[in-house]
């Protein structure tokens, strides 16, 4: 009976080590995720296709950058990332040859 005390004992000491399991995050976690950003990115580059380009394709940039991790070489987890990224600044690029054009006097 003793020695299951001491083995018992002796595991539970295990779990009392300093350093974290985990290898992630350690401390409380607020504000959206990489994975969130990047689809928000998305959705508002797609978006600006249609309506308000001149503003919703520099918020896919910016949220696609942030996604990233504010790098450009995220790797292949950031897709959503980097799609918002190219496709806001189209959606940027657009909308001031638009803006230019209209205001020069030829619609488009």
């Amino acid at each position: 009976m003793a020695g299951l005390g001491q083995h018992s004992r002796t595991r539970f000491r295990t779990h009392l080590r300093k350093t974290p399991r985990s290898r992630g995050r350690t401390g409380p976690r607020s504000g959206p995720d990489r994975a969130t950003l990047g689809v928000i990115g998305l959705i508002c580059a797609v978006a600006g296709f249609f309506v308000l380009s001149i503003v919703l394709g520099p918020v896919a940039v910016l949220l696609g950058w942030l996604a990233m991790g504010r790098r450009w070489s995220a790797g292949s987890q950031a897709l959503p990332a980097l799609v918002a990224v190219v496709l806001g600044a189209i959606d940027t690029v657009l909308a001031i040859i638009r803006i230019t054009s209209v205001a020069a006097g030829s619609p488009i």
